[in-house]
């Protein structure tokens, strides 16, 4: 009896403070987003550059997925219970900006190379015009897995269950197992045409690099760097596209390694990665750095 004891007590001290990590993570990359936002919108000659205007859809799906993730995490945390019908509304609204971030940051990459490869027609191939359709494409192409995962499970689903009342999540949506095999065959296909369109555009790049030479050879380089950086948290993004079949392979196993295993991937693969898009664009980037300290000197001197 005493031990048991002792290992329920370890059990919710361990979740204690995984819930206390995760909101203190959250709220630290909220403030920092918040604050590349702002600078975003104060500057109209961000207005006028797809890198910037990717970079800051990139903020704003990062932002409302932070927000909308992290209610739900707060409610699995305290037992929240809801609809299913609600539940599923939220959920698709999750995964639609949990697969928005990789996508775009698919399209940064190939800006880079029109910019870095197609120099002449860079200006015309990524005006301001153009990127808003291809954020318009961003979105249709992001919704189009989880239309599917909906079909599927309005079709599986019966009637009363959308009124059952239910722990709200990503789960919710596998009525019998043949859906994680759906889900993760259209995940997996979505991260080979990425993974495909991020190495082609590297190796292209790198022929590039190869042949300037002297200031085009240091501009280069730098973009590179950028690109490389892209491929990492790309990477990391895609990685949880691999989420379904861990979780589906362990959720028979042992409840505490399942836990351990979730908030593993929460961290690595939803948390790390979006963190990465400050420091690529809102420290590495000289002209969106000198913004934002303008934008917090501007602050400071308000306040004084």
């Amino acid at each position: 009896m005493n031990s048991n004891n002792s290992v329920f007590g370890q059990t919710s001290a361990q979740l204690h403070s995984k819930f206390i990590i995760v909101q203190v993570l959250v709220v630290i990359f909220l403030c920092v987003n918040l604050l590349l936002i702002v600078t975003f919108f104060k500057n109209e000659c961000f207005y006028t550059t797809a890198r910037y205007i990717l970079f800051a859809v990139t903020l704003l799906s990062d932002s409302f997925l932070f927000l909308v993730s992290d209610l739900l995490f707060i409610f699995t945390f305290f037992r929240v219970t809801m609809w299913v019908s609600l539940c599923s509304v939220i959920c698709i609204s999750v995964l639609l900006y949990l697969i928005v971030t990789p996508v775009t940051l698919t399209v940064m990459t190939l800006e880079h190379y029109v910019a870095i490869c197609m120099p002449l027609r860079h200006a015309e191939l990524c005006s301001t015009r153009s990127t808003v359709h291809v954020i318009l494409i961003i979105h249709c192409l992001s919704s189009a897995p989880y239309a599917v995962i909906f079909i599927i499970f309005v079709a599986s689903a019966s009637l009363d269950f959308y009124y059952q009342y239910r722990i709200c999540s990503v789960e919710i949506f596998t009525v019998y197992k043949w859906q994680d095999h759906v889900r993760s065959a259209v995940f997996q296909f979505y991260f080979l045409i990425m993974c495909l369109i991020i190495m082609l555009c590297y190796v292209k790049i790198m022929k590039v690099a190869r042949t300037a030479s002297g200031d085009d050879k240091i501009s280069l380089s730098k973009g590179l760097r950028t690109v490389t950086l892209h491929a990492f948290q790309l990477l990391l993004c895609l990685i949880q596209f691999w989420y379904p079949l861990i979780t589906s392979s362990l959720i028979y196993t042992n409840f505490t390694d399942f836990q351990h295993v979730r908030f593993f991937c929460y961290i690595m693969f939803n948390l790390a990665p979006r963190c990465l898009s400050p420091l690529i664009y809102g420290l590495r980037d000289e002209m969106f750095l000198h913004a934002l300290k303008k934008c917090l000197s501007y602050g400071m001197c308000d306040r004084t």
